[in-house]
């Protein structure tokens, strides 16, 4: 296997720095965008499609904790649903209007200062 180059170590280091430094707030964009595209959803089918959009992981905890903050901001409402195989109702995470609100912000935030909508 060949040696990265000089210029190879820096550039790996600044992108995990990047991402290291920016990740929780794109947590929270990507989380937002799933939740907007696939609608009421489980927590279980948001971390699955979190992991396969950004090949980030997010434990179960912090996934958890990510979804309380955003409902309790307001942005998600959460809607018990009865499960039949174990009885136990599951949560489901949906957009609230203010959410919807917040999230289309942040993406014509983030269309300002994308070079290919210009």
């Amino acid at each position: 296997m060949k040696e990265p180059t000089e210029a190879q170590e820096w550039l790996d280091e600044l992108v995990t720095g990047w991402v290291e430094v920016y990740k929780k707030s794109m947590t929270t964009l990507v989380l937002l965008q799933i939740i907007d595209e696939l609608s009421a959803v489980p927590a279980a089918t948001i971390r699955t499609e979190f992991t396969d959009r950004t090949s980030w992981q997010i434990t179960e905890r912090g996934l958890y904790r990510t979804l309380k903050r955003l409902a309790g901001s307001g942005l998600l409402s959460v809607e018990a649903v009865p499960v039949e195989r174990t009885g136990r109702p599951r949560k489901d995470y949906s957009l609230t209007d203010l959410g919807l609100d917040f999230l289309a912000r942040l993406q014509s935030t983030t269309a300002a200062v994308d070079p290919s909508k210009g």
